[in-house]
Formats: structure tokens, C-alpha cells, sequence
């Protein structure tokens, strides 16, 4: 669930095994952009920062899937997760990342997907709190799964040794089981296993000739959405450490 155009650049502000207390993790309200600017600015460069407006407009068109970890002591973002609804037709159709990202109004109802718009983080340790936070509440809301564009950053130095093989071979191919692009492997073992398509074209992303990988994750549990539904969020909420760590 991260923006596919977007490539981390160094920074210092990495918080090392925080304790489990020491992170806030909530829905994003407006008054968090400050903060979220300050995460964009120190994660990303300037051309692939998200704009304030552009927050701003996620946040109030899907404010149940945005989603943010603060610092509790310093009040700072460690890490942010924006995610919208989108049908299979409204993901075949789009062309490029921006296509997918793009902000749709009136929201799609008549669908179990989500597509994972961004995730930007300088904290690991939050990204996981996010997505515990979250899965209580995808459970009760029916979600099934996760669409995500990636990067190949591998494609290029692969294609200079095979120039005339399709792109397709690359995305699919693996080693010991698992793909062998870096960035589809670090996916796959966050749990996004399905390659659905390969799109040229997809974001600027030169390692990867602009090229990007559709990638879906199932949500764990997801099949049992009629029981979930049932079940009052605050039992969910009680579960989730637990069912966090089975699945």
C-alpha cells in the first residue's frame, strides 16, 4: 500500500524500536496537515511530495481511510496511509498511477476493493501500528483487498541483458519462490502474493522505464465479513493485537 512514484530519499529522523505507547495511531483530520507536510517534505523530494490541497482532498473524501501515526511526546508524523475505494473496471481502465490516485467523487460504493494511494513513513514500527489499527476496521466494513502500483527498480539493468523479452517475463520471474524484483519481493512478503498486471507508462520511475507492477493483497480474515459485521467494533478493536499476530 505505497505510492508507487514515490522513492524514499535519506533522512535522519528514523525513530529506532519506539515503545508501543509512544505512537498514536488515528483517522487524519485536517488539522494534521501541518504535520503531514513536514512527513511529505522529510520522506520525499519536491516532485514527488504530495501538495496540501492534494491531502486535504483525500482526507475529506475518504476520512475512514486515512490514516496517520503520531509521536505521542513530540506530536510529529511518523507515518501516514491514505487509501479509496476503486472497482476492477475503474483499475483496468486507469493508465497511469495518477489515474488510480486520483481523488473520485461521488465515492464508489458497489465495491470490496481498496487501492492504496500512498504510504509514507520514516518509522517502520508506525507503519505496523497503522496497519493494526486499520484491520479492525476493513474487517467490519467488508473490505476483501488491497491494490497497490509498485515499482521494478531491478527492470532496467534487467533489460540491458535481455532487450528483446517482454517486460511481463521480469515482473513474473522468481528466485527461491519469490520474485526476483527487490521492490515486488518486499511486497510480496508484506502479504501482496497476486501479480495482476504490468503497466507501461504507469509514473515517471527510471529504473523501472516507467513501468509498474499491479500488485493485490487479501485483507486476513476478510472471508469472514458476515461475522465481522455482526461483532461490535470494540470487540474487533480487543482482538486485533491478537488476530495481528496469528495472521
Amino acid at each position: 500500500m505505497a505510492s508507487p512514484v514515490r522513492i524514499s530519499k535519506p533522512n535522519d529522523l528514523r525513530r529506532q524500536n519506539p515503545p508501543a505507547d509512544s505512537v498514536e495511531v488515528r483517522f487524519l483530520r485536517l488539522d494534521d496537515l501541518e504535520r503531514l507536510m513536514v512527513l511529505e517534505e522529510a520522506k520525499w523530494n519536491q516532485e514527488q511530495a504530495a501538495g496540501r490541497d492534494e491531502l486535504a482532498a483525500r482526507i475529506e473524501a475518504y476520512p475512514q481511510l486515512s490514516i496517520g501515526a503520531f509521536a505521542v511526546d513530540t506530536g510529529d508524523a511518523l507515518a501516514s496511509l491514505f487509501m479509496k475505494p476503486i472497482t476492477p473496471g475503474g483499475l483496468r481502465a486507469a493508465k497511469t498511477w495518477a489515474d488510480c490516485a486520483r481523488v473520485e467523487r461521488p465515492v464508489p460504493t458497489e465495491t470490496r476493493s481498496l487501492f492504496g494511494i500512498s504510504l509514507s513513513s520514516i518509522d517502520g514500527d508506525a507503519v505496523t501500528a497503522i496497519f493494526e489499527f486499520f484491520w479492525p476496521y476493513a474487517l467490519k466494513a467488508g473490505w476483501r483487498d488491497i491494490y497497490l502500483g509498485s515499482p521494478m527498480p531491478g527492470l532496467r539493468a534487467w533489460k540491458s541483458t535481455h532487450p528483446d523479452a517482454p517486460v511481463d517475463t521480469y515482473m513474473r520471474e522468481k528466485r527461491h519462490n519469490l520474485p526476483r524484483d527487490p521492490q515486488l519481493r518486499y511486497y510480496y512478503n508484506k502479504g501482496f502474493k497476486n501479480i495482476e498486471a504490468c503497466k507501461p507508462g504507469y509514473f515517471p520511475h527510471e529504473s523501472s522505464l516507467d513501468h509498474g507492477a499491479i500488485l493485490r493483497g487479501h485483507i486476513p480474515l476478510a472471508e469472514g465479513a458476515p461475522l465481522w459485521r455482526i461483532l461490535p467494533l470494540p470487540w474487533l478493536r480487543q482482538m486485533r493485537r491478537l488476530l495481528f499476530v496469528l495472521v
